[in-house]
This record gives structure tokens, C-alpha cells and sequence, in this order.
């Protein structure tokens, strides 16, 4: 009998018919919805749980289409599983219903009447457009699995080489200065490549895609008295649904489709995608917030509740997901594995990454399960991992972050060193020093690549605002100002505010320049936020109407009269590699011994080539501002350097150090032909007068003589000019080209 005409499989077949549906019992894994021969099998988990009820929508539709139970025999440990056939997968949603007890003192908050989005979901409905229709209950959907990705895979760019630019993928061309034929959405993202390229990034971080509720949001403009939105994302709903507003197909359900898109003609370009990812806490806050999720399948388990059964805080938001209980530690892997290989995703950020290090109960942890599990994952091992090391509970882990040798850090105190230095506040030289050099005080063990090196970011001021202002104005989000960081180590260069032209303005564009220079030619990875290069400023920015973003920073219009920081920053990106290889080759040597060798033992002189540079040694120990920025350009190959030389010549004056050099030179050279031609004269091959020569700085004074032809050449063979190097003593200079004695 051949294979063809094997019978189909049983367990293809019903056992079951609930709620006018042939069902029958499903597969425990992998949770959520997925598409099985005839139907789509449904798993779900809630430990706690007496009932579930999966309850199916046609798609579009606000009234069920049949609600469906799970039967007790469906029903594996904490998992409800069942397959219904003869479901179209694109033509449905669903939602679940979880009955229990509700009982907040012991931490069970289940409401039968609640439907519940699964967390697993692909595809969620509801929020198709940003910010337009009326407001729609969270449905869940399943993804289509058939975009052709054309071979694209991860472009692996090593650490080293990674230059970051942090961006929100609305805010990015938003408003119509944009250019772009979708704006405000991944497509409009993808019409801007060119930019990016030219910039000379390799890698965007996107702050939040995950599905989110821009609504969420009680708060108005004071001025306008506009509703104001969830603007940043950090409140995620579904973990796995690329967000639909973002798109501009999201009105058709096609969000995933045109997420990949955009992933797969980013790695064509060349530049890799990194995802902030909100892991330490959900949109459900605290008791006082909607049951949408997970509160309602199991709140016991996904949250980390004090005794009494509130709610821990340490995000700040009202909730903190419980991230290293056993069945969450695993939800994490399972979402970070679906984007990295689903959507091909070349790295995550994660934002407060401290939640993800303490215990069920809120303690840090020495060894989080979670954050191991994360370094050591098979199918996470090419993604960057980038960690925010603090939380809102004051955990601050800058140097101290349980890394596993895998992650890099946010580096914090780089920020601050940078800050500090280019508001010329006293003591901040050395401080930026061992900032500039990779913070070996922090990641000696793990190189330079740990510290992502930044001076802002999304969190408070732009680089425009940094030089601004002394003191934040957040007059338009309906917060009178009580929310962000009060202490941003700010300087106004002698206005608050904005100003048109004038000194105060072409101070700001110079430390603008300053702080990007620094930033790009220091040791680590250099991250950018969007707009900086242009002079972006945060007013107006949380009203989320698109006329009211700030402008593009490729805009068309944009001022060319001041000095552009974008065009300094596209000069300085191409020289970065080459400054971090001499960097990387100097700390080598460095490590590797002395550049030269005791006096007592000196290796036998050899000649070196003419051509050959002089040698530096960089300074082993605290290098104050001046010599940093002179090593800094020396490293890069921009200026030479500079061996010390005799008391006599460092007292001359410049011009007069060259007719030194020219006058011993000139010397030599008639020595030499004065040798030659009484060698071919037959003349007696005497000794001639000693001179001085110095072939060039750090060079060996030499006595130059003359000696006889060798044996068969006769009196008229060639003359040959030898050096012979005097001992090096006590307070001598170098040896030999290269060597140089400090």
C-alpha cells in the first residue's frame, strides 16, 4: 500500500460537539491559537481557574458567534486545550472567559464576566487605526504565517561596530514635513531608509511596537483642552501583535505583514532592528485598572503581590509582572523567540531590566533564572540583549547587572560624565576620561561592548533641550510637571528657552557638536536619539495629533543656515571604526608589556624603515582633558605623535628646530659624498670628520665613517656609509626609530 493511499489520521476527526461546534480534546502546547488540519486547536493557561469558556467572534463582528466551554476532560494540569473544526483562521476572533474565586486578599481576581484577550494572540483587533473610530473591545486573531522573506536573514553586525538610533516609529514621520505617503506608520519608516543610510546608522531601536492602547490616556492638554494619548507604548496589551496603528494596512489586519516588510528592507539597507520590549509590567495596573489579560486567567501567577494582595510597584505603573515564576519566566521566552524568528528581530532592549532580576516576592536576585535564561537560549543566541539597569523601586545596577557575559548596559553613568563635562562643571575631566575609554571600571571582564553610551534618549530632555534649558517645562501633558527627572545636569548657555540667532545660539550648536563628537569617537556603542541630529526638541510632542510632532529631521525645509549637526555626525560615523581599531590596538600593546625595553637590555640595533611612524605609548594612568582630546586624535591617525626630544630643541622656537633638523641632515648628506669621491679618486680612505646627524626626532646620534672596499673590487669599488649607534646610557634618548624613552 502506497503512502498516498493511507487512510487520514484519527485524532482529525471530532469527539465532541459543543455549542454547535465539532470539537475534540486539544494539544497542550504551543499555547494560543494555531491552525491544525480542518480547525485550529486553542490552549490556554490558568492555574487557578474552576472554568473556561472560549468564546468565537466573526471577524469584525461585536456579538458571539457561539461560546464554546472547555470540557473537564479537555483539561491537562493548568492548561485548557481543544481543537474546533471547520474554522476559517482568518475569518475569526475569539476571546476566553475565566471563572474563579474573587478573592483580592489571597490574590484571585477572576470576573466570569470578563472577555479576556489571549495572551498568546498574534493578531489582536479593536485599535486598527491610531486614535480614530470608536472605542472597540480587545479581540484576538490569528496571523497569517505566509510572507515570503526572500531569503533575508539577521545581518549579525559585531557589537563593536553598532551605531544605534533610538526612535518611535510614529513620531518618526508623523507630521508632513515627513515627505512620506503613509506617515506615522511602519511604511512611512520604510520610505525613510535612504536617510537612515545616509545618516550612517547600522541599527534602530524601536521603542514599543507590542500592541498598546494609545487611549489610555484621562489626562487632556491644558492649553487645548485636547484629549492627550498613551504616546510612548510602554503599557503593552498583547505581547506578540505588532501594534495596528502603526500600520497602515492595520484597518485591513495585514500589521504583521507590514511589520516584516519593514524588518526585511532594513536589513537591505544594511541596518539591523532592535526592539524596546516592556516585560516588567502590563496596561491591567494596579486595582484600580481594567481586567484585560492576564489579571483575569491568573493574577496570582503573572503578578507580584505584596501579602495582603496588592500590587508591588517597582515599574512605577501600578503593577509588576511576576517574571521569574516558572510559567511567566517561560511566557518571556516564548515572546522573544516568536519575534526573533518570526520577524527576524536582530536584538531587544529591555526597559527596566532590574524587575527582571528580583523574586517572586521583590528581592534581587543573585542568579534571576530569567536573565540566564535569556543569555544561554538557543534561539535568542545572535540577538543583542541590552539591558536598562535600574527600576522605579531604586534598584541601580550600572556595572553590577547580572550579565552572564551576554548583556550590555545602558550606561548610565556615562551619560552623566558626558553631561557634567560639557556643562564645565569642576571634577568631571577624569570622570569622562575612564567614560571615553569604555568605562573599564565598570566592564573590564566584558570589554567596552557592554556600555551602550549615550547622552540622551527617549527619557527626558533632547540634546537640543540638554542646552536649552536648566530646568524641565513639561506644561503640556496635564502633569503640572510632577513627572520626569528633575535632575538632567542641564545648562541653558545663558537663556532658558528658545532663542533666534546671536551668541546664545551658536553656543548651543557648539556644544551640540561637542556632545556628538564625544559620543561617537568614544569606546562602546553609540546610541542617538531621533531628532538630535536635527535639533529636536520634546514641546509638544505628547499631543499626538500628527500636525503637531515635531518635524522631521530630513525635512525639506529645515534650516541650513547654523552649522548642521546631522552633516557632522555623517563626517564623524565613517572615521568611528578606525578610531576604535587603534584604540582597540593601542590598549593590546598596552597590555602586552613596555613599548621598549630596559636600557640594560636593549636588543641588538637593527635598521628600520625610513617610512616607518614613530611609536606612542599612551598614558597608563588618569589623562587630564587637553591630553584626552590629543591621544583621542592620535588613536584615530588625524595627528601624529610627539616623542620627546632634547631640552635644547624643546626650548627653541619652532621655525628654529627645523633649521636644526636641516642643517644636521645637510651635513650627513656631504659627509656621504665626500666619502664617495675620494673612494673613487683612490684617495686614502682615512677617517673623515665626525658630524652629527639627526635623521629625525627620536632618532640615534650617529658616527659616520668610512671603510675600505671589500677584497676583489679595487681601489675604485663603491664606498660604504655605516652608522654605528653610540651606547644608550644613563638619560639617553631612543635607540632606534620607534623607540622612544619617556
Amino acid at each position: 500500500m502506497s503512502w498516498t493511499s493511507l487512510p487520514a489520521r484519527i485524532d482529525a476527526y471530532p469527539t465532541h460537539r459543543i455549542g454547535g461546534f465539532e470539537v475534540r480534546a486539544g494539544q497542550p502546547l504551543p499555547f494560543g491559537a494555531t491552525p491544525v488540519p480542518g480547525g485550529v486547536n486553542f490552549s490556554v493557561y490558568s492555574n487557578n481557574a474552576t472554568a473556561m469558556t472560549l468564546v468565537l467572534f466573526r471577524a469584525g463582528a461585536d456579538e458571539p458567534l457561539a461560546e464554546l466551554p472547555f470540557d473537564e476532560s479537555f483539561r491537562i494540569g493548568g492548561v485548557y486545550a481543544m481543537t474546533v473544526f471547520g474554522l476559517d483562521p482568518e475569518a475569526i476572533a475569539y476571546a476566553y472567559r475565566a471563572d474563579g474565586p474573587f478573592a483580592p486578599a489571597e490574590g484571585d481576581r477572576f470576573d466570569g464576566r470578563a472577555l479576556l484577550v489571549d495572551p498568546y494572540a498574534t493578531l489582536l483587533s479593536g485599535r486598527e487605526r491610531w486614535r480614530c473610530g470608536p472605542d472597540r473591545p480587545w479581540r484576538s486573531r490569528i496571523a497569517p504565517a505566509d510572507f515570503d522573506w526572500e531569503g533575508d536573514r539577521p545581518l549579525r553586525i559585531p557589537a563593536e561596530d553598532l551605531v544605534v538610533y533610538e526612535a518611535h516609529v510614529r513620531g518618526f514621520t508623523a507630521h508632513p514635513s515627513s515627505g512620506v505617503g503613509a506617515p506615522g506608520t511602519f511604511a512611512g519608516l520604510v520610505a525613510k531608509i535612504p536617510y537612515l543610510v545616509e545618516l550612517g546608522v547600522n541599527c534602530v531601536e524601536l521603542m514599543p511596537v507590542f500592541e498598546f492602547d494609545e487611549r489610555d490616556n484621562v489626562r487632556a492638554d491644558p492649553r487645548t483642552g485636547e484629549p492627550l494619548a498613551n504616546y510612548w507604548g510602554y503599557s503593552t496589551v498583547g505581547f506578540f501583535a505588532p501594534k495596528a496603528g502603526y500600520a497602515a494596512t492595520g484597518r485591513h489586519g495585514m500589521q504583521v505583514d507590514e511589520f516584516k516588510h519593514t524588518v526585511k528592507e532594513l536589513h537591505r539597507a544594511g541596518i539591523e532592528v532592535m526592539l524596546d520590549v516592556v516585560f516588567n509590567h502590563t496596561a491591567e495596573g494596579d486595582e484600580r485598572g481594567p481586567t484585560l489579560s492576564l489579571r483575569g486567567l491568573d493574577n496570582r501567577t503573572y503578578y507580584m503581590l505584596t501579602p495582603d494582595g496588592h500590587y508591588f510597584n517597582f515599574s512605577g505603573t501600578g503593577n509588576t509582572l511576576n517574571c521569574n515564576h516558572p510559567v511567566v519566566r517561560g511566557f518571556v521566552l516564548d515572546c522573544l523567540r516568536y519575534w526573533a524568528s518570526e520577524f527576524h528581530v536582530d536584538g531587544f532592549r529591555f526597559d527596566l531590566a532590574a524587575i527582571l532580576g528580583r523574586a517572586t516576592d521583590g528581592v534581587p536576585l543573585a542568579n534571576p533564572p530569567l536573565l540566564e535564561a535569556l543569555a544561554h537560549d538557543p534561539v535568542l543566541r545572535d540577538c543583542k540583549l541590552v539591558a536598562e539597569v535600574w527600576d522605579a523601586g531604586g534598584l541601580f545596577q550600572v556595572g553590577s547587572f547580572p550579565d552572564y557575559c551576554r548583556w550590555a548596559e545602558w550606561n548610565a553613568g556615562y551619560r552623566d560624565a558626558l553631561r557634567h563635562f560639557l556643562k564645565g562643571d569642576v571634577g568631571s575631566v577624569a570622570e569622562l576620561a575612564t567614560r571615553f575609554v569604555g568605562s573599564p571600571d565598570l566592564y573590564a571582564r566584558r570589554g567596552a561592548v557592554a556600555s551602550v553610551n549615550f547622552v540622551t534618549a527617549h527619557d527626558g530632555f533632547t540634546l537640543r533641550d540638554l542646552v536649552s534649558y536648566n530646568e524641565k517645562h513639561n506644561d503640556a501633558n496635564g502633569e503640572d510637571g510632577r513627572d520626569g527627572e528633575n535632575h538632567n545636569i542641564s545648562w541653558n548657555c545663558g537663556h532658558e528657552g528658545p532663542v533666534d540667532g546671536g551668541p546664545v545660539a551658536r553656543l548651543r550648536d557648539r556644544q551640540v557638536r561637542n556632545a556628538l563628537l564625544i559620543l561617537l569617537t568614544s569606546h562602546g556603542i553609540p546610541m542617538l536619539l531621533a531628532g538630535d541630529e536635527a535639533g529636536r526638541q520634546h514641546r509638544d510632542a505628547v499631543a499626538a495629533d500628527p500636525a503637531h510632532q515635531p518635524r522631521h529631521p530630513d525635512a525639506a525645509g529645515r534650516r541650513r543656515s547654523r552649522p548642521d549637526p546631522a552633516r557632522q555626525q555623517q563626517r564623524l560615523l565613517p572615521r568611528r571604526r578606525a578610531v576604535l581599531v587603534r584604540l582597540d590596538a593601542g590598549r593590546a600593546q598596552r597590555r602586552a608589556g613596555p613599548v621598549h625595553p630596559a636600557p640594560d637590555r636593549l636588543p641588538p640595533r637593527a635598521p628600520v624603515p625610513a617610512a616607518a611612524p614613530p611609536a606612542h605609548r599612551a598614558h597608563p594612568g588618569p589623562v587630564p582633558g587637553r591630553q584626552l582630546a590629543r591621544r583621542a586624535r592620535v588613536d584615530a591617525g588625524l595627528v601624529a605623535a610627539q616623542p620627546r626630544v632634547r631640552r635644547d630643541a624643546v626650548r627653541a622656537r619652532p621655525g628654529r628646530r627645523r633649521r636644526l633638523r636641516l642643517r644636521g641632515r645637510q651635513r650627513a648628506l656631504g659627509a656621504a659624498r665626500a666619502a664617495v669621491a675620494r673612494a673613487a679618486a683612490g684617495a686614502d680612505l682615512a677617517p673623515v670628520r665626525r658630524h652629527r646627524r639627526r635623521a629625525g626626532r627620536g632618532q640615534p646620534r650617529a658616527r659616520h665613517r668610512t671603510t675600505p672596499a671589500p677584497a676583489g673590487l679595487g681601489p675604485a669599488g663603491p664606498a660604504v656609509v655605516r652608522g654605528a649607534a653610540r651606547p644608550a646610557g644613563p638619560g639617553r634618548g631612543a635607540t632606534a626609530r620607534g623607540v622612544i624613552h619617556r
